[in-house]
């Protein structure tokens, strides 16, 4: 239970943290600020309670880590439903924010694509997009967490990568590479961001798991003298 709790929390703090900077302060701090946010809410979390649950707080993260034989199938299903509260319960703090205060929902920093898009991307390059970097993403956290690597760092690297997602896709599909954040948006921001967000499950998913078998198959040591 202290695993799934865990999860809960960190997931929260990633939408409060990520998408509250996107919907609060996004005028004053621009792209550069959400992405850095976004980034922070998971190396802060990565330390306070990664070493509790594996800091996963993603749908993509928890199948990439399955499918690169870091993670038992046994919790893959309760991990997913904890994400996807902890993300709906933050998502509903910042609505209910808004909404206390008459202010608009707009688009509630829900993924899209072609006119939901910020910069109007298509299916077809949102998909590619968001399938890449959940890829290298998993890449990334394998690599860092990896038994061989210095593992103090590897918080930093991971929220680093995350920051980096961010900035190259804001404008292409607002960035997901997280089904939870992706579908705790869409749920208040309604319409058609509701009806996109298959592509925000499917493709970072996907991307995942490739990541995780990717590493798996082709990166991975099983010493450090393995070539």
């Amino acid at each position: 239970m202290k695993k799934l709790f865990a999860e809960f929390f960190g997931t929260f703090w990633l939408v409060l943290g990520g998408c509250g900077t996107a919907v609060f302060a996004a005028p004053h701090v621009g792209f550069l600020g959400v992405a850095l946010a976004f980034g922070l809410t998971v190396l802060t979390m990565a330390y306070a309670v990664g070493h509790i649950s594996g800091g996963h707080f993603n749908p993509a993260v928890s199948l990439g880590l399955f499918a690169g034989g870091r993670f038992p199938a046994k919790d893959l299903i309760p991990y997913i439903i904890v994400q996807v509260l902890g993300a709906i319960a933050a998502a509903a703090v910042l609505y209910f924010a808004l909404i206390s205060s008459n202010k608009e929902i707009g688009g509630f920093a829900a993924n899209g694509y072609a006119a939901l898009s910020p910069d109007h991307y298509t299916l077809c390059s949102v998909f590619l997009v968001e399938f890449v970097l959940t890829a290298f993403f998993l890449i990334v956290i394998m690599g860092a967490t990896d038994k061989f690597a210095n593992g103090k760092f590897a918080g930093i690297a991971i929220g680093l990568a995350l920051t980096l997602i961010h900035l190259i896709s804001i404008p292409v599909s607002n960035t997901s590479v997280n089904p939870a954040r992706s579908l705790s948006q869409a749920i208040f921001a309604g319409g058609d961001y509701l009806s996109q967000v298959w592509v925000f499950w499917l493709a970072p998913l996907l991307g995942g798991a490739a990541g995780g078998l990717i590493y798996k198959y082709l990166l991975q040591r099983e010493n450090l003298d393995n070539e």
